[in-house]
């Protein structure tokens, strides 16, 4: 090296002297995705179920018409037992008398999760999610109008848009989904999946509500934990997770499973169809919401940074 020769130097150099350069784009942490759009898309869902449903004579006819095909015995529904109705029987949460009780030890595992992990915000949106779909439920079950546009018997007037036993494990999932470690999230995820498709479809063949009614209390859970996910700080909101392909082929077949066995009957086969169906897309919003858009965004975030 002759004496004009110099060490190459870095043509640009962020910082002051002293400063540690700046890692490369792949190493840097990559900030939590808060989209805003699924908020928006689930809301409107929930309004397109109900305008299509209940405000349209071919709506009100489709659902009225599952009620004639079946005999209106209660104990046709296999899952009749585990639903309170029966002399004796223990309800499954959180159906007939029960409902109240799940809403409660629900509140009360998000407050107790929440001091344990000091989870402040999440905790707080969890409580949230929760007290906003189950309020807003009854609200609007009292508020919204079913319109008699088909001349329909009296006893099929009555209005339970959206229903809140499926409502409950809807958000109560998505508020555990909100709350508990980013390891565990896709497995806690599973477990309340399995329990909406069950509750969603035999809330659907038993008489109480319509698929509409399911669907819609389902929409409205998502819609309200969407919204929450994505007002909470950055620093707080959850970080998208991606779970093992083999986890949502497993968790959606048995939620199927579930589904059709809540919603299963012995008089009709053709409302147990429609009831299993029901259960199942409820299943399948739930785990959408609460799984793979967050893990979606997070990878789109992650290699926008690449």
């Amino acid at each position: 090296m002759t004496q004009h020769d110099s060490p190459a130097m870095p043509a640009h150099r962020r910082g002051g002297a002293g400063q540690a350069p700046e890692p490369p784009p792949h190493l840097r942490p990559s900030p939590t995705p808060r989209p805003w759009m699924p908020a928006l898309l689930y809301a409107l869902g929930f309004v397109a179920v109900y305008l299509l449903a209940i405000c349209t004579p071919w709506g009100q006819r489709a659902e009225n018409a599952l009620f004639g095909l079946s005999s209106g015995d209660p104990e046709a529904v296999w899952f009749y037992p585990l639903s309170g109705s029966a002399y004796g029987s223990t309800p499954l949460p959180p159906l007939e008398l029960s409902a109240k009780p799940t809403l409660m030890v629900g509140l009360a595992l998000i407050v107790l999760l929440t001091l344990v992990r000091r989870c402040w915000w999440p905790g707080c949106a969890a409580l949230a999610i929760v007290i906003v779909t189950a309020g807003g439920a009854e609200v609007l079950k009292g508020g919204l109008r079913r319109p008699d546009l088909v001349g329909a018997p009296e006893n099929l007037l009555d209005q339970g848009f959206p229903s809140g036993h499926t409502a409950l494990p809807a958000t109560l999932t998505l508020a555990a989904v909100l709350i508990v470690s980013a390891r565990i999230r896709p497995y806690v995820a599973t477990v309340g999946v399995l329990w909406l498709a069950c509750i969603a479809a035999y809330s659907a063949t038993n008489g109480g509500h319509r698929p509409s009614e399911v669907l819609g209390a389902t929409l409205l859970a998502c819609a309200c934990y969407a919204l929450a996910t994505w007002l909470l700080p950055s620093a707080a909101a959850p970080v998208g997770t991606r779970s093992p392909r083999l986890l949502t082929v497993i968790t959606l077949t048995l939620a199927v499973a579930a589904a059709f066995v809540g919603g299963a009957r012995d008089d009709t086969l053709t409302r147990s169809l429609v009831s299993g169906a029901t259960g199942s897309v409820c299943a399948a919003l739930v785990w959408y919401a609460a799984v793979v858009w967050p893990a979606h965004a997070a990878r789109r975030t992650r290699l926008a940074l690449v």
